[in-house]
């Protein structure tokens, strides 16, 4: 099987209480179909998909899916640090998951350190919107007071499901053109993917040749 060229690798975790849907959410970006019932994760799953940050750069998404309740925490506590991005989700008709989200955030940053990361706040069921009880405001307010970018979805209605998974990859690679994130050794945050490894070696070759002109014997 021909490996799917890509520019870079960048690993995603999802965290949130149990029952806020990141399980569907992924499965819909992945696969496109809303699954309305769904076993809770037990640990960690994975998913994977391509996006387009910018045109003609391709980036793989690793998608970790984390179990939200408590017995599960000391695994999915161990995938944070390779994240270079985090979505935190709640549930807008569930005004606990909403409160739970600084936990979370705070628990994020205690793993992910010292590298650098990526966060995003994520409204999630959009569309239950007689069962609110989480206000478009307050979630707002929440990603302004962390300086996080926010955005409600919904994984039955295909709700800005692409669009929140495309706009953390761009801001992770915006951050890595600014130099303030980059691949490093031993962290699987970002990878390069197989066009940066070919370039790298294509640059490699033509600093190897020879040079013409110069002087003769």
């Amino acid at each position: 099987m021909v490996e799917p060229i890509f520019d870079y690798q960048f690993r995603l975790i999802l965290i949130g209480d149990s029952t806020v849907g990141k399980s569907s959410l992924l499965k819909y970006f992945c696969d496109g179909k809303f699954t309305d019932i769904c076993d809770p994760t037990v640990g960690v799953d994975f998913f994977a998909r391509l996006v387009e940050v910018m045109p003609g750069v391709r980036v793989k998404l690793q998608l970790w899916d984390t179990a939200g309740q408590e017995r599960f925490r000391s695994i999915t506590r161990s995938y944070y640090r390779n994240s270079v991005g985090a979505m935190l989700l709640y549930d807008i008709t569930k005004r606990s998951t909403f409160e739970h989200l600084d936990e979370w955030l705070e628990e994020a940053k205690i793993h992910i350190e010292p590298n650098k990361a990526v966060f995003m706040l994520v409204g999630h069921k959009s569309d239950m919107e007689a069962e609110r009880v989480v206000s478009t405001r307050e979630g707002s307010a929440f990603a302004d007071f962390y300086e996080m970018r926010f955005m409600e979805t919904s994984a039955k209605t295909g709700q800005n499901v692409e669009d929140a998974f495309v706009t953390i990859a761009r801001e992770v690679y915006q951050m890595l053109q600014e130099g303030k994130l980059q691949p490093e050794e031993g962290w699987d945050g970002i990878k390069n993917g197989y066009n940066q490894k070919r370039r790298r070696e294509e640059f490699q070759l033509m600093e190897a040749e020879p040079k013409s002109g110069g002087c003769c014997a």
